[in-house]
């Protein structure tokens, strides 16, 4: 297997990942991976540093781990860095898994130690079996063309020179070259998804497909090169299709309905927002669906309305365009706090302009608060059905300059029901017939 070293030195020369006096460091745990990586590097005459990380995860077993590569390190001279973390802790603490609190807390200290002593970049021990793995999981999870990149060969300051590398072709050289290291009993067992992916899909694959690894990673290869194509393609579709007015997003739908792949092209413009694979077709239902629709993200809202799909964020303060799905509510945009709420008719009708009492007849939910905009119009109250447009309202009622950039709209049904705390719509007022009202009341914070 002395194979895998002259591999390694042509990969490490050809890639040229940093300068020729540069020093790197490597994130060694002790096993098998990166013992190897570490003995590469070693005979490659390559400068560099190591970097071990203890996660107290298996009692006496993790300080035996560290304790291998830091006799290694003695042995041959090698600088060494280790750190040891109550994984336990931050994992209840962070409230995650303690695989994905043990990966935040290790790449954070290299990421620590590599700029605090100059070292050009952090090396870990990924190999091919690595990048299958990381494929596979992406492909059942369902993340899309940029998930078929498995591991990138480098991501910013971490380089991954094994990727051509099989697991078998590791073992190999561990056993000719007499590489100590230590076996990590936890690998054994399919309590991680990888473990599980390693263990009974993989073995599988390879009794009808024996080099399933070797022909896959060369795949992946022709993917992430595709990759950079499509995401080409879709930057110029996001620049044809996402129009930025104010704080909010709009998708003109007639283009967009023009636009192929359509179900593809969605999901790249939306995902940024939050919206998962599984809800484009719900973002397509909103094409033929009547203004007010929406699906929501947990930071986002994507709105129907006429010609456009507006993608607005949450919470409504950063928004110039608010679904109000019901009442009683409280909408915070920022200046004012406008609160919905359903009464009984009353006997008194108030003429304070920042409350509107419309009929709760006349109302449909959901309702759109949004920002002014040039070509609104309205039927005033008092004018006998006259329509104005709402920047002629706003001259009329001598509203400042910069008072108009806070003028809010409540729509209702593609209908101005009130300009705010100017006037309400005649179409939406209160009648003898009236039994209940929608009361809507602005007040400055």
């Amino acid at each position: 297997m002395k194979d895998l070293l002259h591999q390694f030195k042509q990969n490490w020369a050809a890639q040229q990942y940093v300068g020729p006096a540069e020093t790197v460091l490597l994130a060694v745990s002790g096993g098998a991976d990166s013992m190897v990586m570490a003995d590469l590097f070693l005979k490659a005459n390559i400068s560099f540093a190591v970097a071990h990380c203890n996660f107290g995860l298996r009692a006496e077993a993790s300080d035996l781990d560290a304790q291998l590569v830091r006799d290694w390190c003695a042995k041959n001279s090698i600088r060494f860095h280790v750190v040891k973390f109550d994984t336990k802790q931050k994992s209840a603490e962070w409230k995650k898994g303690t695989q994905e609190t043990a990966r935040d807390l290790r790449y954070e200290w290299f990421e620590q130690v590599r700029r605090e002593n100059g070292y050009a970049a952090i090396i870990t021990a990924h190999h091919a079996n690595d990048n299958v793995e990381t494929l596979l999981i992406n492909l059942f999870k369902g993340t899309g063309i940029s998930g078929l990149h498995g591991i990138l060969p480098v991501n910013g300051k971490i380089i991954r020179p094994l990727l051509f590398a099989t697991k078998e072709m590791i073992a190999a050289y561990a056993i000719e070259q007499k590489v100590a290291f230590r076996e990590d009993a936890s690998n054994a067992t399919d309590d991680y998804l990888r473990n599980a992916v390693r263990h009974n899909i993989v073995p599988v694959v390879q009794q009808w497909f024996p080099n399933a690894v070797l022909n896959v990673n060369e795949g992946i290869a022709r993917f992430a090169e595709a990759e950079v194509l499509y995401k080409k393609a879709i930057e110029q579709e996001r620049k044809k299709l996402l129009q930025k007015r104010g704080q909010d997003f709009y998708i003109p739908i007639l283009k967009l309905r023009h636009h192929q792949p359509l179900a593809t092209i969605c999901y790249e413009l939306l995902q940024p927002f939050g919206f998962s694979a599984g809800q484009v077709p719900n973002v397509l239902g909103l094409l033929g669906a009547e203004s007010g629709h929406y699906v929501a993200s947990n930071s986002h809202r994507i709105i129907r309305n006429r010609d456009f799909l507006i993608v607005t964020s949450l919470p409504a303060a950063t928004s110039d365009f608010i679904v109000i799905d019901a009442a009683p509510c409280v909408i915070d945009t920022g200046k004012y706090l406008f609160s919905f709420s359903v009464r009984e008719r009353p006997k008194i009708i108030s003429t304070d302009a920042n409350e509107a009492l419309l009929d709760m007849k006349d109302i449909t939910f959901p309702l759109m608060l949004r920002k002014w905009r040039a070509g609104d119009y309205l039927y005033p109250l008092g004018m006998k059905m006259k329509m104005k447009k709402v920047s002629r309202l706003l001259i009329d009622e001598k509203v400042a300059l910069h008072d108009k950039e806070d003028i809010r709209i409540l729509e209702c049904s593609k209908r101005v029901a009130w300009v705010s705390g100017i006037r309400i719509d005649e179409r939406f007022k209160i009648k003898d017939s009236t039994a209940k009202v929608l009361l809507v009341k602005r007040e400055a914070k």
